[in-house]
């Protein structure tokens, strides 16, 4: 995985802002794991994540990047139309998205922008390289006012159902670890590593701050 640091680092560096506690150069969350999970629809990733994660008690959010809800599918002004040798299977997976809204819908009443939110979080997640880029360019143009430094980790999640929940529970492995760590600074090289070993998947981080 690759790491690195954004934003000016300040003099003297103490992040005593709510939810945070100094102990040297060791700095971890005092409450439950603040998670953002971000991808670009606002629609499957982030919420299948938004999903697990709110399950294991974490205090979570998620957005979209883009400018418009989009779906995988285009939804045609005629009604979706099957020959009668189409099996239910077949047309359930042609029109998946209709899963998607009754499973986000019972998780939050309308999708968000990252990029309108100014709520701190401790770890940002992201779904793809390009939305990660995105995340830290939206921070790092953001006036720096209480210092207080936010992981952004992408985890590469492709865009289908069953990849979603895959990487979704990748993602809620390393908040567990994270959350439960003592040194959350130091703990999390180690716990990037192991899932890259274990998983094969390539993992970028950066800090930046709030």
């Amino acid at each position: 995985f690759k790491t690195h640091p954004r934003g000016k680092v300040p003099s003297a560096p103490e992040f005593h802002s709510s939810g945070w506690e100094s102990q040297g150069a060791a700095i971890m969350p005092s409450s439950p794991l603040r998670v953002a999970v971000v991808c670009m629809r606002n629609v499957n990733r982030r919420m299948e994540a938004h999903s697990i994660l709110r399950k294991k008690s974490f205090s979570v959010r998620s957005f979209g990047m883009g400018s418009l809800v989009r779906f995988p599918r285009l939804v045609p002004k005629e009604p979706v139309a099957y020959d009668f040798s189409t099996s239910c299977n077949m047309m359930h997976k042609d029109l998946s998205f209709l899963h998607i809204l009754k499973r986000n819908d019972r998780i939050k009443p309308h999708p968000e922008r990252f990029q309108e939110c100014r709520d701190p979080f401790d770890v940002i997640f992201t779904c793809a390289e390009r939305i990660y880029n995105r995340v830290v360019a939206d921070m790092c143009a953001r006036d720096q006012e209480t210092w207080q430094p936010v992981h952004v980790i992408n985890v590469d999640i492709e865009d289908t159902l069953e990849l979603a929940t895959l990487g979704s529970l990748i993602i809620c492995e390393l908040c567990q670890g994270l959350q439960q760590a003592e040194d959350m600074e130091g703990s999390l090289a180690e716990l990037l590593q192991a899932d890259k070993e274990k998983t094969g998947g390539n993992f970028l981080h950066t800090v930046c701050f709030y």
